[in-house]
């Protein structure tokens, strides 16, 4: 029997060394004061050691040795219905008799309650098994748990002061079919002529005398689109608000009698014939004067769209991952047997390179996934807490106050660079396992053309490469204005390390660091000086005052927007070199994936650095002459 788990000692190395799982589980179990909770840190770890462990080997021995079948039994659209086939139908009846709809969710719910971090590891082995499977299962409790939290930061969730258990929360019905496998929920976004320009959504949301809403539009490319339960975001605001104007709702597709006869408020018109992701179906929804429920407050929906983003991103991410540990497994085996030229191929001089490459890039990502994972429950989690009144000590209050800050900037500046470089590199390292193969790797009866063609969208949806780039140019760019004195003793302080410190890993993994902050700096100086001449001339301690007055990324930052992509590359790889050497100073044995990691970094940003600041100022004018 096979375990995704067992046998992956990276990933093994997070759930079971690197986390530190307490201020997770105190969150979660709200310092273990909920009645039929775990009453010891221990306690809560060895649950989730036992669900990671089933998962892993239901992923290996359930999923994964059918991928054949699930490649030749299609998902098809039957007289306005979703039918998926038998392999996969029982595929997602055994998961739901695993409970995993509810991993999440709390135990007054019928779920787990379990941690994100949880969720987030199995779905990496599910991905690993078959990624359209995990993409499809994993608008369960997602949905379920986007609910709860809507409820909770609208104030329709109530709970017991000494328990700490829930007493009621406004969606309970959907969230309980959804934990009992009944229903599955999806997020609709995407529109003709809108996908990630969300201002230009059309989709509207009406109400009536009687406060009622009810929703007409069509959403395109909705995986999972023929759940029960749709958040869809919509325009509600009269007038051209752009993104002001969009609300959120939660709208029901169907009702079901219990005979089994459905009564449908919007139409499944299409799901798509898609190049990989075969085992998820995507879809185009029809509403016509269909019944919502808001959610939140009006004008808020791209806010509160965000949640469901930012967590997709980081599934996207982890989508990766999987594909990328399955595309390397498969071509490592593959050349561990195959002969040429009096030995195997894995001996081979640069297939035992293109080997080592991949296997360190998929290590680097999941060491800034996982950061990215944990930093964001601790913001869900303790903002969660602030909002239903977990404390009402004053200074503990201050404090969580005070985390969440800082643990939502951790989320947020490395989520875009998880998305970008998960995308791009699982693309890269699938494309890689076809090579390996050979013509083999271009024929059906091997995985390896499977796994390239479920990589192809990774780049593509929850936000696009480019997207995420722009995301992550912004923030840091922004980041350094609103707070130019911080970036420089940033500064500072990563040259003294590159030169000064003990470790000679340090240094190098300092110096990556720097190559990245003196792009930064780079090209906020070419901006300003386009702005403000002078500026460019000082020192980054003394950019406030005009650096700080009236900035449009979008006509101020063309030349950051140029080269948005290179700079995230250079983040990525100052990210994993700063969590890889965290990790390396306390585990000697994480050392050798640091040196791996910088042998590619180290000439890569260089070369980088010298791409960014060398290139683009005849394209900018090119393209200012085509606007003048």
């Amino acid at each position: 029997m096979g375990n995704f788990f067992r046998d992956n000692d990276d990933l093994r190395f997070y759930f079971e060394r690197w986390f530190d799982w307490d201020p997770i589980v105190r969150l979660t179990e709200v310092d273990y004061a909920m009645e039929g909770g775990f009453a010891s840190l221990e306690e809560a770890r060895e649950f989730y050691g036992d669900i990671v462990e089933m998962v892993g080997e239901f992923a290996a021995d359930a999923i994964a040795p059918k991928w054949e079948q699930i490649e030749r039994q299609h998902i098809e659209l039957k007289d306005g219905e979703v039918v998926f086939p038998p392999v996969l139908s029982g595929i997602f009846d055994e998961l739901a008799s695993l409970g995993v709809h509810g991993l999440c969710v709390p135990r007054e719910l019928g779920g787990m309650n379990a941690p994100l971090l949880v969720y987030m590891t199995n779905a990496e082995m599910f991905a690993r098994a078959d990624v359209g499977v995990m993409t499809h299962i994993s608008f369960h409790c997602g949905i379920a748990m986007a609910m709860l939290v809507y409820s909770a930061k609208e104030g329709t969730t109530k709970i017991d002061a000494e328990s700490r258990a829930f007493i009621s929360t406004r969606f309970e019905e959907p969230i309980r079919e959804i934990v009992e496998g009944r229903a599955w929920g999806s997020m609709d976004i995407t529109e003709p002529d809108a996908g990630s320009d969300m201002a230009a959504l059309r989709t509207r949301a009406v109400q009536d005398a009687d406060g009622n809403w009810r929703i007409t539009g069509q959403k395109i490319f909705i995986t999972s689109g023929n759940a029960k339960y749709h958040i869809v975001i919509a325009r509600s605001e009269p007038g051209d608000l752009g993104l002001d104007g969009l609300s959120l709702f939660l709208v029901k597709l169907y009702d079901e009698a219990p005979d089994g006869t459905k009564t449908w408020h919007g139409t499944i018109s299409r799901v798509e014939e898609k190049l990989g992701h075969k085992s998820s179906p995507t879809c185009a929804i029809d509403f016509e004067d269909t019944p919502a429920h808001l959610l939140g407050r009006r004008g808020e929906g791209f806010r509160g769209m965000l949640l469901l983003m930012n967590n997709a991103r980081i599934g996207v991410a982890f989508e990766a991952i999987g594909i990328a540990e399955a595309a390397y497994r498969l071509a490592k085996d593959y050349a561990v047997q195959r002969r040429s030229m009096g030995k195997t191929i894995d001996r081979h001089e640069m297939i035992a390179e293109a080997l080592r490459e991949m296997r360190t890039d998929i290590q680097a990502l999941r060491a800034v996934t996982m950061h990215a994972t944990y930093y964001e429950e601790l913001a869900q989690k303790t903002s969660i807490a602030l909002e239903l009144g977990y404390t009402s000590d004053p200074d503990r209050v201050a404090q969580m106050t005070r985390d969440l800050k800082r643990y939502k900037w951790e989320a947020r500046r490395v989520t875009p660079l998880i998305k970008y470089f998960g995308g791009e590199k699982a693309v890269e390292i699938a494309r890689r396992g076809v090579q390996i193969h050979g013509g083999v790797g271009y024929t059906k009866d091997y995985q390896a053309e499977k796994l390239l063609r479920d990589a192809m969208v990774l780049p593509i949806y929850e936000g696009t490469s480019q997207i995420q780039s722009l995301m992550a140019m912004k923030d840091t760019l922004m980041g350094i204005i609103a707070d130019p004195a911080g970036f420089a003793k940033r500064l500072a302080k990563t040259q003294w390390r590159a030169l000064s410190a003990k470790d000679p890993l340090e240094r190098r993994a300092a110096n990556v660091e720097l190559t990245a902050l003196k792009a930064q700096s780079w090209l906020l100086s070419r901006t300003a000086a386009a702005k403000v001449g002078s500026v460019a001339r000082r020192p980054p301690s003394d950019w406030a005052g005009e650096l700080k007055k009236e900035w449009d990324p979008k006509r101020d930052f063309s030349l950051a927007m140029l080269h948005a992509e290179r700079l995230t590359r250079l983040l990525f790889d100052a990210a994993a070199c700063e969590l890889l050497w965290g990790q390396s100073a306390r585990f000697p044995e994480r050392r050798e994936v640091l040196e791996r990691w910088l042998e590619r970094a180290e000439p890569r940003s260089r070369a980088m650095y010298d791409e960014l600041t060398t290139t683009g100022a005849a394209l900018l004018a090119e393209l200012e002459r085509a606007e003048a």
